[in-house]
């Protein structure tokens, strides 16, 4: 399959980039198709975040359909770079940086480990769908980074969301 083709979002990867680095939480609106889901993990990858990226997905499906694109994109397979976990599988290995992986099964992994220990960012991708575990994990992981894990990159991203408020809870 080879590597990802020019998509809008690569115009702007270098204020994402900068945004994440500086800030440390960033909320990310662009049109459907523009590539934030698969090509912002990534972008958090090239630019040494370090620690596990999760990429948190509404889904099942998503998770395990976009965790093999960016897998093949990145060259590889499914468990090794790039994994996924949903409630009844799970491809995830010891090398993998960028886990796709279901909202519910975040909070269950943020209940076993409250620290998000080896975790570098957490992406919660489609936000515009809210629900009340994707709104938890934001709030949890808010609560973490004004807490014990400043470090702990935020990225925030939607199609349809408006930025502002939710910018504002973030800084």
């Amino acid at each position: 399959m080879g590597g990802p083709t020019r998509l809008p979002i690569h115009d702007v990867e270098a204020q994402i980039v900068a945004a994440v680095d500086t800030a440390g939480a960033l909320v990310l609106t662009a049109p459907t198709g523009s590539g934030k889901t698969t090509q912002v993990p990534q972008m958090l990858l090239r630019a040494g975040v370090v620690g596990r990226i999760l990429v948190l997905q509404p889904r099942r499906l998503a998770a395990r359909l976009v965790a093999q694109r960016v897998a093949a994109e990145l060259g590889g397979k499914v468990g090794g770079l790039v994994g996924f976990q949903t409630r009844h599988e799970r491809h995830v290995g010891p090398e993998t940086r960028i886990l796709f992986l279901t909202e519910g099964l975040f909070l269950r992994q943020l209940l076993a480990d409250p620290q998000l220990t080896g975790v570098g960012a957490v992406v919660l991708d489609e936000f515009h769908e809210r629900s009340i575990t994707a709104d938890l994990s934001l709030g949890l992981c808010r609560q973490l980074r004004d807490g014990s894990r400043p470090e702990l990159k935020l990225v925030v991203m939607s199609a349809t969301l408006e930025a502002g408020g939710l910018a504002a809870f973030l800084s």
